[in-house]
C-alpha cells in the first residue's frame, strides 16, 4: 500500500502492516485532530493524528536505516526494526479527543486493568489517573486490536509487549533489542520519545505546513544523516555527529517558534481552559470509559456532539468559539507581579477570569533536564578524535545552551475575562494597574 503524504511524499506500507492501519483502533485517529482547538485559529490545521502517525513511522524507518547503514541486516535487525516502526506508528493510538485537557476526565489507572507486565515499577500500585499513554498501552497489550498484529508477528517475529516497552521507556528484556552484542533499546526509545524523536521531527514540519506558517521548518535530511549511536559498555543511546549541532539548534528554534506562535496561541489555549471548566462544572455529562473497546467511539466528533447538546455555558462557549477577551499578557518574570495584581483586582470585584500559563508546557517543548524530559536517557554529541581515530561523547547540554535559555525565558502568562462584566471604572482601574507597572 502507498500513502501520498503532502509532507513526506510517497510512504510505502508493508503488506504485513496493512491490517494494523485498517483496524478500528487506528482508524479512530482519522477523527482526532492533531492540534485540537488550533483549527479555530488556523483554519488549515485540520490534519489528524492518523496521517501524523504514519509520518512518524516513515521518519522512524529512515532513521533506523541511517543508523544501521553499512551493516549486514539479519532477521534480528528486521525484527527490531519492525518493532520500532510500529512503536512510532502507534505512539498516539490512545490519544483522547480534542486536546490533552480531556485526560482530566479519564478514570483511574486501576480501572483500565492493564496487565502488570506492561506497567513500570512506579505504576504497580495503579494509584493515579490514567493518561492517553495508558490507553495506548492497553490497546496494544490487551484488546481486540491484537488480531491485527498476526502478520507482523508471523513474518518478523514481532512481539507486542516490546512495542509497548519502546513507548513506555522500560523493558525487562533488553536482549530482544540487542544486535551485534549492543543493546539498542535506549536509543530506539529516544527516537520514539525524547528531545529529538520521530514524533517531533514529523509534527513540526506537518503542523507548520497545515497552519500555513514557516516557523517549523528545519533540515530533516541533515539531522537524519547525522544520527549516531553513542555506545558505552555495550549500550547504545541517541547521538548526533558534531557537525549537526547547528542543525539541532535550528530544530530547537523551530520548536520554540511553533510553541509561541501556534501551540500556545491565546485563543486555542483559552478554548482548552473553557473545556476544562466544562468538565469541572458538569462532571456527569462526559467521561472517558475505562473499557478500551468502548473508547474507540470517543473521538473529536463524539465529544463535540456532547458539547452541542449541553446547556452548560462553558460547553456552549467552546462550540461557538466564544473566548473571553485577553486583558493582560506577560512574557517575563518582571511582569508577573502586574499580572497577579490585575488578577487580584478581578477577584475583589467578583469577575470570573481565566489564567493561562506556559509553565509546565515549556518543559514539554524545550528542556533537556532529566526531571522534565520525556526520556531518562541523555542525548549525546559524537565527536571524532582525529589524532587517535576514536570517538568522544558529550552531553547535548555541553554543545548547546538553547535548552537552558528556553527553559528560563519567555514564560508566558495571560488573563482573560468577559469585558461585558466590567464597568468603565473597572476598565480604568485595570488600565491604571498595567500602566503603573
Amino acid at each position: 500500500m502507498e500513502v501520498r503524504d503532502p509532507v513526506h511524499g510517497s510512504i510505502h506500507i508493508l503488506k504485513e502492516e496493512e491490517p494494523i492501519l485498517k483496524a478500528e483502533f487506528f482508524q479512530r485517529l482519522r477523527n482526532i485532530k492533531q492540534l485540537g482547538f488550533s483549527e479555530y485559529v488556523f483554519p488549515g490545521a485540520t490534519h489528524t493524528r492518523f496521517i501524523h502517525s504514519i509520518g512518524v513511522m516513515n521518519i522512524g524507518n529512515m532513521a533506523f536505516d541511517k543508523l544501521f547503514r553499512g551493516k549486514i541486516i539479519t532477521k534480528d535487525h528486521l525484527r527490531v526494526k519492525q518493532t520500532f516502526k510500529l512503536a512510532c506508528l502507534l505512539h498516539d493510538i490512545g490519544h483522547a479527543p480534542l486536546s490533552h485537557s480531556t485526560e482530566s476526565v479519564m478514570p483511574q489507572l486501576s480501572e483500565l486493568k492493564i496487565p502488570e507486565m506492561f506497567l513500570s515499577a512506579k505504576d504497580k500500585s495503579r494509584d493515579r489517573q490514567a493518561s492517553h499513554e495508558d490507553y495506548t498501552i492497553k490497546a496494544i497489550a490487551d484488546s481486540s486490536f491484537a488480531e491485527s498484529f498476526k502478520e507482523v508477528e508471523k513474518s518478523f517475529g514481532v512481539e507486542r509487549r516490546y512495542i509497548a516497552d519502546l513507548i513506555t521507556g522500560h523493558t525487562q528484556t533488553p536482549e530482544y533489542f540487542t544486535l551485534d552484542k549492543v543493546n539498542y533499546f535506549p536509543l530506539l526509545h529516544q527516537l520514539v520519545s525524547s528531545e529529538l524523536d520521530c514524533d517531533r521531527m514529523d509534527y513540526l514540519l506537518r503542523d507548520s505546513y497545515f497552519c500555513g506558517v514557516s516557523y517549523g521548518s528545519y533540515d530533516l535530511d541533515w539531522l537524519l544523516d547525522n544520527l549516531e549511536p553513542a555506545i558505552t559498555d555495550g549500550v547504545a543511546t541517541l547521538g548526533i555527529s558534531e557537525r549537526a549541532v547547528i542543525t539541532f539548534d535550528d530544530f530547537l528554534l523551530s520548536r520554540y517558534h511553533m510553541f509561541v506562535m501556534v501551540y500556545f496561541h491565546y485563543r486555542a489555549v483559552c478554548l482548552e481552559q473553557l473545556l476544562i471548566r466544562y468538565f469541572k462544572d458538569a462532571p456527569d455529562e462526559y467521561r472517558i470509559p475505562a473499557d478500551i473497546e468502548k473508547y474507540i467511539e470517543h473521538d473529536d466528533y463524539h465529544l463535540m456532539k456532547v458539547l452541542r447538546h449541553s446547556n452548560n455555558k462553558y460547553a456552549q462557549a467552546v462550540v461557538k468559539n466564544q473566548t473571553p477577551e485577553k486583558i493582560f499578557e506577560s512574557f517575563n518574570a518582571g511582569q508577573l507581579g502586574t499580572l497577579e495584581e490585575v488578577q487580584k483586582y478581578l477577584e475583589n470585584i467578583n469577575v470570573e477570569y481565566i489564567r493561562c500559563s506556559s509553565k509546565g508546557r515549556l518543559s514539554k517543548y524545550y528542556t533537556a533536564d532529566k526531571g522534565s524530559s520525556k526520556s531518562e536517557y541523555t542525548m549525546k554529541v559524537v565527536r571524532t578524535q582525529k589524532m587517535s581515530n576514536s570517538l568522544k561523547y558529550l552531553d547535548i547540554n555541553e554543545a548547546t545552551d538553547l535548552f537552558q535559555k528556553f527553559a528560563g525565558s519567555h514564560a508566558i502568562n495571560r488573563l482573560h475575562c468577559d469585558y461585558s462584566e466590567l464597568s468603565e471604572q473597572n476598565i480604568a482601574d485595570i488600565r491604571k494597574i498595567i500602566e503603573g507597572a
